[in-house]
């Protein structure tokens, strides 16, 4: 009785362990390090508040005849994502060695020429070698989409840190758009628009929640049995 509780037992250690490292093993998600947050509310500053009578007031001046271009934190860059990557690579190698050797015996102590002749002692050889190798290697990426992000921090330069993202859920799946970068002022087009081929810094990603997403992972158990497989 004793023996068979001592095999439960090491059977049921065995399974846990089992259990825990297949958890260990299952696939995590790759985030992109979007920069948080993704939203500000302009910073109203501290100034006094003085019983003037004025309509100017400092804490909430915004020039009348400016163009309203982002330029605070809070204000709204419209981004038009439009990136497209190609590169191909190609590589081909090719390699070719002969070598020929052949030897004969032409005396022999001992022997007369005509025996010699009888024994027919020469030897050859002859080895080749050939090499070809080829490779190539495509890869292309196309994104276009459109987000509005916020100005959550304005840099001593000028330039703006901007982040964003949207989220849109139909039935039971969320789609998730992400967006942050710098941007030069100057490149802001009317309408707050921006390029983000202009956007230095770019973090994108875009992925999406729900029962699609899951249906396309790998269960736990099949992803802790294809990390012990050997092939």
């Amino acid at each position: 009785m004793n023996t068979l509780r001592r095999r439960a037992s090491l059977a049921l250690i065995a399974a846990a362990c089992s259990l825990l490292g297949a958890c260990s093993v299952l696939p995590t998600t790759a985030k992109v390090d979007v920069l948080e947050p993704t939203q500000a509310r302009p910073a109203v500053p501290v100034v006094p508040e003085i019983a003037n009578g004025s309509l100017f007031q400092s804490a909430g001046y915004r020039p009348l005849f400016e163009t309203h271009r982002a330029r605070l934190v809070g204000d709204i860059v419209n981004v038009t994502i439009v990136e497209k990557i190609a590169a191909k690579q190609e590589s081909t190698s090719s390699i070719e060695k002969t070598g020929d050797a052949s030897a004969s015996v032409s005396a022999v102590p001992l022997l007369r020429a005509e025996q010699l002749a009888k024994l027919r002692l020469s030897a050859s050889g002859t080895s080749s070698n050939t090499f070809d190798g080829k490779g190539t290697t495509e890869s292309s990426h196309n994104f276009v989409g459109t987000i509005t992000a916020t100005v959550i921090e304005v840099l001593p330069n000028g330039h703006l840190v901007i982040s964003g993202e949207k989220q849109i859920g139909v039935n039971k799946n969320v789609e998730l758009l992400r967006f942050s970068g710098q941007i030069d002022p100057t490149t802001i087009q009317p309408g707050n628009t921006v390029a983000s081929t202009q956007v230095a810094n770019v973090r994108i990603e875009q992925r999406g929640r729900g029962a699609q997403a899951d249906a396309q992972g790998i269960g736990w158990l099949a992803h802790f049995f294809l990390s012990i497989l050997p092939i």
